[in-house]
């Protein structure tokens, strides 16, 4: 009797099983219909728009092009133009977000008096909405009033007032700058959680043997770090490609499209020259991009995971 039990219990147990796992993908369906109707939807329907020939203000010409426009596009130098932009964009303010966000996450990890109010106050850039920001940044840069010219000419830096958002060659710059203000922090509160899961006595041991702060930071402090640097570069790298509302706000993809990114030269094609099919390609080809960067940042992070 006691044999027979022992051999009836797994079929009991792989129906349970089988069951436990129907019920969680009925459970999961409402959730995974929300996410077809609501992202997966509209990313088909740009891919089909971005294959026709179609303008608001000619409808009757709208018409079936298969992938004409992606020609067009990649024949356009606008649209290299835009994608270099964005490209430097990411690279330079996430490269800078990284480091700076690591330096404030470092020193936010210090035992310190008033720990608490700092790391507070580090944060409010980060939670003061984008736009709000952006046109703080667009007064401080202003070039009859603006703060910053205030300041260097006083202390003798400049000898006349610059229009640094006016300047194909300083408009970039600016605006970068005015995207790591913002969003250092939130680098920076990625990086301090997790190092404050590394545990303590690796330091005592490292210091024990005679290791200096820097070669702790190197052997302990970065290798255990690495998955949350991967998870902070990928939030960041995907944000920071399809930015738009920064640089729209403070130059408005100007002068002479020196800070026109992708997503900016989207909207133009799209909401002002009423072109959907140019318009809809573009969008699909942001899309590629940030999928290529997410998987690339995921497997990196598997891998650091595996290790």
């Amino acid at each position: 009797m006691i044999e027979q039990k022992n051999l009836t219990s797994p079929t009991k147990q792989s129906k349970f099983q089988l069951s436990e796992a129907t019920l969680g993908y009925i459970l999961v369906a409402p959730a995974l219909l929300c996410i077809i109707a609501i992202a997966l939807y509209p990313v088909l329907n740009t891919f089909k728009l971005s294959l026709y020939y179609m303008k608001l203000q000619l409808p009757g010409l709208t018409h079936f092009v298969g992938l004409q426009n992606y020609g067009t596009l990649f024949s356009d130098s606008r649209f290299w133009s835009a994608t270099l932009n964005t490209v430097f964009f990411t690279v330079v303010s996430v490269a800078l977000e990284l480091v700076l966000g690591m330096v404030m996450a470092l020193l936010m990890n210090k035992k310190f008096k008033g720990t608490g109010l700092v790391r507070a106050a580090v944060l409010i850039p980060w939670a003061i909405p984008t736009v709000i920001s952006a046109l703080m940044w667009k007064f401080i840069y202003n070039d009859q009033f603006g703060v910053l010219n205030d300041i260097l000419m006083k202390i003798g830096l400049i000898s006349s007032y610059k229009a640094w958002l006016g300047n194909p060659s300083s408009a970039m710059s600016a605006a970068i700058f005015a995207d790591v203000w913002k969003t250092a922090p939130f680098m920076a509160l990625l990086l301090l959680a997790g190092l404050q899961n590394i545990s303590q006595d690796l330091y005592e041991a490292a210091k024990v043997d005679g290791a200096g702060s820097i070669r702790q930071f190197f052997s302990i402090t970065l290798p255990l770090l690495k998955p949350t640097i991967l998870v902070a570069l990928i939030f960041r790298t995907l944000d920071a490609f399809r930015v738009f509302d920064l640089i729209f706000v403070m130059t408005g993809g100007g002068p002479g499209n020196s800070t026109e990114t992708l997503s900016i030269y989207a909207y133009k094609t799209l909401f002002r020259n009423l072109d959907f099919g140019i318009g809809s390609a573009i969008a699909v080809i942001i899309f590629i991009f940030v999928f290529i960067f997410a998987m690339f940042y995921i497997k990196l992070l598997d891998k650091s995971i595996l290790k």
